[in-house]
């Protein structure tokens, strides 16, 4: 288990000055009355040189957090395992500034300032400029692209000069330390076969970014419709609304015990969310994908990650660009409205344990799921574990535990890394670069 008990070490750092840093910004960027500065100030003398004291203030999840204490509380903050400490750091921040309380500070997201800066920059403007430049593109040249959009956001903006064909996406991308995107797409075709082959091969992104057929976008609707929060339309069975008319294609896309169905389960809000709806629109409309379920955060978590509001922001954002990110925008619109896009906020999303521990409610979603897919630094250390493990630890090994086919696209900002190649640790390592930290480097890794 990763602990921050060694001075100097990337953990330490993370809890020593990160945090701190972090409670400062939160001070600066909102208005805050006395009490919430006292508290914040009263939370940075706990991280810097107390113990990890309990909870205080409004408490509805009390009784998640003692079932995940672990008996950390008491303890020194750097004697506690780093996810564990990480995560219940931003939950006690969340506490101090109120977020939870009633008054005039409830549902207040600390981090708003950050990711409205974000969301509204110049970057993301260029961002969605460049999806004009997808008509231009074959399916797969956008699977391609788009995979490496999710990767790394704006850092992507070379995959329009990447091939679709050739020796793959680590021989051409830096950085790019294990690629799974073949198998990934491999098996998302799997799944359009054995949805009826319902998949498109129309290399068009405007209109529907369907099929050769226009029916195509209103008939791959199938599977379970259900949403949480409401989502859905009264009607909770698609097939009844069929393009086709023909009531038996949803049954057949849900046939088995998994549907056409994939998770994705987000990162970060902003420029890291926007390439993931984008890919969710391509995986509905050009892929044939059923159903997609989109697992965010409750509340506010990690400064940057995702949450209801955030996906509000985006699909606004996307549909206000005009152009081929307006359309996106507006297909993901329709698709909320009839339930083949679901958005999910389960509490575990916030818990400070591995996705080993999941509860059954969240297990059996993921086991329904055709596919997977985990975004981000976070997702991948609490799928595979936090631990030192060696770095050619096979994925699949690690992830057995999880209950369906499971896939992560994860930028490296933390020292955790399983199944990568024997030579490529020797060349990382060799190249004395922080490469498990820098973010400079990341992957794609699947197991079916």
């Amino acid at each position: 288990m990763i602990l921050s008990d060694v001075p100097g070490s990337f953990t330490w750092k993370v809890l020593h000055d990160r945090h701190p840093a972090l409670i400062q910004k939160v001070r600066d960027a909102t208005p805050y009355d006395p009490d919430r500065l006292r508290a914040l100030d009263l939370l940075l003398g706990e991280i810097t040189e107390g113990v990890i004291r309990p909870l205080e203030g409004a408490m509805h999840d009390r009784d998640l957090w003692e079932s995940w204490d672990r008996g950390h509380i008491g303890e020194r903050w750097d004697d506690a395992p780093f996810l564990w400490a990480e995560s219940y750091f931003y939950r006690k921040l969340l506490a101090a500034v109120g977020y939870f309380d009633p008054g005039p500070w409830q549902g207040i997201d600390p981090f708003e300032p950050f990711k409205q800066a974000e969301l509204f920059g110049e970057a993301v403007d260029d961002e969605l400029r460049a999806l004009d430049g997808f008509p231009a593109l074959s399916v797969g040249e956008r699977d391609q692209a788009l995979i490496l959009r999710a990767l790394w956001g704006n850092r992507a903006d070379l995959v329009f000069r990447i091939s679709a064909g050739g020796s793959g996406l680590a021989a051409q991308v830096p950085g790019l330390v294990a690629d799974d995107s073949a198998l990934i797409w491999s098996m998302i075709d799997d799944l359009s076969a054995a949805g009826g082959g319902l998949a498109g091969g129309d290399s068009t992104v405007g209109g529907a970014l369907a099929g050769d057929d226009s029916t195509v976008g209103g008939a791959l609707a199938g599977g379970d419709s259900t949403v949480e929060g409401g989502l859905a339309g009264d009607d909770p069975t698609v097939g009844g609304a069929l393009a086709s008319g023909d009531s038996t294609v949803g049954g057949a896309l849900a046939a088995g015990s998994r549907s056409s169905r994939i998770c994705l389960v987000a990162d970060n809000a902003g420029s890291e969310l926007l390439p993931d709806l984008v890919l969710i629109d391509h995986l509905l409309h050009a892929r044939g994908v059923g159903e997609v379920v989109l697992h965010v955060k409750p509340s506010p978590y990690y400064v940057s990650d995702a949450m209801m509001a955030d996906v509000v922001a985006c699909l606004r954002r996307m549909s206000a660009a005009g152009g081929q990110a307006g359309e996106v925008g507006s297909r993901l619109r329709e698709a909320m409205g009839s339930g083949r896009l679901l958005v999910r906020a389960h509490a575990f999303s916030c818990a400070p344990l591995p996705y080993s521990e999941m509860p059954g409610d969240l297990r059996e979603d993921f086991a329904s799921a055709s596919l997977t897919i985990m975004k981000g630094d976070l997702n991948y250390r609490r799928l595979v574990g936090d631990r030192d493990w060696p770095p050619t630890t096979p994925f699949a090994v690690v992830t057995e535990y999880f209950p369906g086919p499971v896939a992560a696209l994860r930028t490296l900002k933390s020292e955790v890394v399983v199944g990568l190649g024997a030579e490529t640790v020797t060349a990382l390592e060799a190249s004395g670069q922080p490469w498990r930290v820098s973010g400079t480097h990341g992957l794609i890794q699947a197991r079916p």
